[in-house]
């Protein structure tokens, strides 16, 4: 550890977050400090992430018109979201800062906020509430069953599930990669000659789930991002509940 018995203590994690965070800045500084209308390198990787948030979520989700407005957010969720994914599978930093519930829950707040923030500032913090969480053209004995779980699965659900979802794919991917390459150290240097046999097979499937974690570490960015903007246009439609 860093800093050792101070505040600002720094555990393994935290510095292949911060190390991850450092690299997703210098990569958006590189590709977009010298734009050119033709773009190369960098700047094509960039713009074409860029450019999928934009229309795969934000302007599908959104519209064009909001789309745009909530693009900085959403793209920032997205990207925050990928690089430190991407540590999971890079070697000598081996473990996503996600796969522990700090930043999930941090990123998850700051989507809560967000949607929450769009639909009191449409209409209003009371009809907001009450547009979210009371189920029009139901017998009014139903509401006593229903407002509490409309409460819940509003307000208290979607950034558990936020939190959770990301969380646990990424732990169990790390556990996964953990016990593959575990399996073939051991298989390699300290099991009976007969059982080395098994090391290329343990081998193998480390390899084979290390290019299915790049699928999940992308995936996982896509659908934090997605259920943002989701939650977003639902607020913004409160009142068509």
């Amino acid at each position: 550890m860093l800093f050792e018995g101070t505040p600002f203590e720094l555990d393994r994690l935290m510095l292949v977050r911060l190390v991850m965070t450092a690299v997703l800045i210098a990569f958006l500084f590189l590709a977009f400090r010298t734009p050119r209308i033709v773009p190369k390198r960098l700047q094509n990787v960039g713009e074409m992430g860029l450019v999928f948030v934009k229309e795969q979520i934000c302007d599908e989700i959104l519209g064009k018109e909001n789309g745009r407005k909530f693009f900085p957010l959403i793209a920032t969720i997205f990207f925050t979201v990928l690089f430190l994914n991407f540590s999971g599978v890079i070697p000598g930093l081996n473990i996503s800062s996600n796969a522990r519930i700090g930043m999930p829950l941090v990123l998850a707040v700051i989507a809560y906020i967000a949607f929450n923030y769009v639909g009191i500032k449409k209409y209003g913090f009371f009809t907001y509430m009450r547009s979210s969480i009371v189920v029009p053209n139901v017998p009014p004995a139903m509401h006593v069953l229903l407002i509490p779980i409309e409460f819940i699965s509003t307000f208290v659900l979607r950034p558990f599930t936020l939190t959770v979802r990301l969380m646990a794919n990424m732990l169990a991917g790390h556990i996964m990669l953990v016990l593959f390459f575990s399996a073939t150290q051991f298989f390699l240097f300290d099991a009976d000659a007969w059982m080395k046999v098994f090391s290329p097979f343990s081998l193998l499937g480390g390899l084979a789930f290390t290019l299915f974690e790049l699928l999940v570490i992308f995936l996982q960015a896509y659908v934090f991002a997605l259920l943002t903007a989701v939650y977003i246009s639902l607020a913004q439609h409160a009142d068509e509940h």
